[in-house]
Formats: C-alpha cells, structure tokens, sequence
C-alpha cells in the first residue's frame, strides 16, 4: 500500500492532480485545500491513503497526516464515501471541522458540496465524541512539558485542543476554567464543547 508520495506535480485538474515519481506519474485524487497548494513543475510530498477495489487501485493525497486522518474518519459515518470526504475536506479545514463538531454546528458541515442537512446532523452526531481525540493527537509532549501549576487531566487536554483550534492560550485557559466551574467535573469532550460554546457567545 502506498502512504507517502513525493515527487513533482506533472499537471493540476479539477480534483486531482499527477505527482511524476521517477518517470511514473500517479493520479491522486485531492481536496481542494491539498490541491490549491500544488503547482505544476515544483516539488510536492502528499499522505497517501489507498483504495483498493474489484474495478481500480486509487489514490487520495492530502498535504498532511491529520487531513488524511480526517479523510479517513469521516468515512465511518454511514453514507460518508471518499467524495463527500472530499467535498468537506475541501470546504472545511481539519480545525473548522473540529470545531463543527465540537460544537454541533449543522450549517457548517452543510457548506460542502453534496451534504444536505440530514447527512450533517448524522456526521455531527456520530463523530462527536471522536473529535476530541482527534484534536488532542500531537498535544502530549506539550502537557507532559506543562509547568506544574498548570490544570492536568481533562483540563489540560481541553486547553490543549483549544490551542491546536488556534484561540491564545489565555483564552482558552479562562474558557476551560469556566466551563469546570459550571459543570465540575467533566470528560474532556465536554469541556471542549462548553469552552467553544462559551467562547462563541
């Protein structure tokens, strides 16, 4: 199975793009987001993920690892193939979808081509409780160098995803800590979705 490609971009079309591979040019089918950061001739090194089917062999490319991981959970939801993966992918960065999810939030979800309002309630509803793993993927160097006074546990982990989201890090600290005094307790996915909520307001 092929899960890296790096070679140089032969041509560019609608939703997929050639990467020449010492001679052998592969057909990669892209989100819009992967394929608008390519251009012909220049170099290019794309996270691979392989269909392997009856009738073809085919290639989805992504820019970077988290995007293919998107790809890849998106697809668990029923009636989720490889295009409408694509279609959100292309409408919506891993963070926008990240924070979609977390938040419920239909009408984002419905921006991408072909996801009416009943496939996005399904994909907001199935994956939430996914998302938040997704966000915290990459963030435990970062809380295991945290200082010591700072939150641990379920906290610490909301902070984290917070920040990957792109909010300052005051912010998302205060959010979480507003969220802890409202519901005590909590998983983290739940503070996750009460600090988005309250940073919205």
């Amino acid at each position: 199975m092929i899960g890296k490609l790096s070679g140089t971009v032969d041509s560019i079309a609608e939703d997929h793009a050639i990467i020449d591979v010492h001679g052998v040019g592969y057909l990669v089918h892209c989100p819009a987001s992967t394929l608008s950061r390519l251009s012909a001739g220049a170099a290019a090194a794309l996270m691979v993920d392989t269909r392997v089917t009856d009738e073809s062999i085919r290639l989805y490319g992504f820019v970077s690892a988290e995007e293919r991981e998107w790809f890849r959970l998106l697809q668990t939801v029923q009636n989720v193939g490889a295009r409408a993966a694509l279609n959100l992918l292309s409408a919506l960065s891993p963070r926008e979808l990240e924070r979609a999810i977390a938040l419920g939030d239909k009408a984002a979800v419905v921006r991408a081509q072909g996801i009416g309002p009943k496939l996005a309630t399904r994909i907001v509803t199935e994956l939430k409780d996914k998302a938040p793993s997704m966000m915290l993927r990459g963030h435990t160097a970062e809380a295991a160098a945290a200082p010591a006074l700072a939150p641990r546990g379920p906290e610490a982990d909301a902070v984290a995803a917070l920040i990957k989201l792109g909010y300052p890090q005051g912010h998302a600290a205060e959010a979480v800590a507003r969220a802890v005094r409202d519901l005590g307790e909590a998983p983290v996915d739940v503070l996750i979705r009460e600090s988005l909520r309250t940073m919205a307001r």
